[in-house]
């Protein structure tokens, strides 16, 4: 079996995925790309890489990450290697403009949005928008800069008063407000182009929906986190039997796109609308949604990487959305960007 490297910056969020990467007899690597040097001369190693690449990570003062992650999958791509979640993918990650686009451009319902660059115009931008409206950062995670104004008063002191919260890229999204009929918003996990499970959230308190159980402890202020003081067996709960037309069209979404691992989130209205507002492509997974449904969402992703680094062993190349090609193809089926 090939080695599966696994990319990313934040070493409280991978103790899951070593573990059951260890159960699943996987010879498996860390890249942490926080700092470093890249020799764009020199050919990577043979194997999977899977990146876990996060938006959030300049709060965790890893300003280069992003940068270094894109010239890492840009090189491994181009010396054809297997990536998971790779180039164009990270992207997404990193931009929820490029989500938005991408969702409406396949034909989902999404929430109507203005992109603000800088400071200057977001009042003059909010007048054009419906009461209530949410603001959120285009680059983020966590709940950055998520916030609720049912008030154009409101927004005006919250953009001049010391407290605004400035995106890390300078583009903060103006949203429609999309209110859950039930209370709560459904996530659809996605593993290896196959659906995993589906679970709710609770909203009640805001819409912090990460569920990764450290994100539990470091939830200090409304601001970064607006479930504040709930515990994360109280917020997320398996949505058993949910079955739904959109969990293909998430599928397809992925195979298009060469996802191969990502959680999808949306909304079901008072007036049904069934509308979806984020993808994200380094999914973390809670035990106690997982324990409800009787599946593990780290084992099916260690499943999925070692079922690639098998393939890959077999000399035949696996994309993410789960084709396989002959390895004398993979030039020609690699993309770059």
């Amino acid at each position: 079996m090939s080695k599966v490297f696994v990319i990313h910056e934040n070493s409280e969020w991978l103790p899951p995925f070593a573990d059951a990467l260890d159960v699943e007899g996987v010879a498996w690597e860390e890249w942490y790309l926080v700092e470093g040097a890249l020799d764009l001369d020199a050919a990577p190693p043979e194997g999977v890489f899977y990146s876990r690449m996060s938006a959030s990570s300049h709060t965790r003062g890893h300003v280069a990450a992003k940068d270094y992650t894109r010239s890492v999958l840009s090189w491994l791509e181009s010396y054809g290697r297997v990536v998971v979640n790779g180039r164009r993918v990270v992207e997404m990650e990193m931009s929820k403009i490029d989500q938005h686009t991408a969702l409406r451009a396949f034909g989902f319902d999404v929430p109507s949005t203005v992109a603000v660059i800088g400071r200057h115009d977001l009042k003059t931008r909010a007048r054009g928008m419906v009461l209530p409206f949410i603001t959120k950062h285009n680059q983020g995670g966590k709940g950055l800069g998520v916030r609720r104004f049912d008030r154009f008063e409101d927004f005006d002191d919250y953009v001049d008063g010391s407290d605004f919260e400035c995106p890390v890229d300078g583009i903060t999204l103006l949203q429609e407000y999309v209110h859950p009929a039930e209370g709560y918003i459904t996530r659809v996990e996605i593993v290896g182009g196959e659906f995993l499970y589906a679970l709710t959230a609770d909203t009640s308190a805001g819409f912090e929906l990460c569920p990764a159980d450290e994100c539990e402890d470091t939830r200090k202020s409304f601001e970064l986190c607006p479930a504040d003081a709930l515990p994360a067996a109280s917020l997320f709960h398996w949505r058993e039997g949910f079955s739904d037309p959109i969990i293909d069209r998430y599928l397809e979404f992925c195979r298009y796109w060469d996802i191969g691992i990502a959680g999808f989130e949306f909304i079901e209205t008072e007036d049904w609308r069934l509308v979806t507002y984020d993808i994200n492509t380094n999914t973390n997974y809670n035990p106690v949604v997982d324990e409800e449904a009787g599946r593990s969402g780290p084992v099916a992703v260690a499943q999925y990487l070692a079922a690639l680094a098998k393939e890959l062993e077999a000399d035949r190349i696996v994309t993410p959305s789960g084709l396989t090609r002959p390895r004398a193809a993979r030039a020609a089926t690699t993309r770059m960007y």
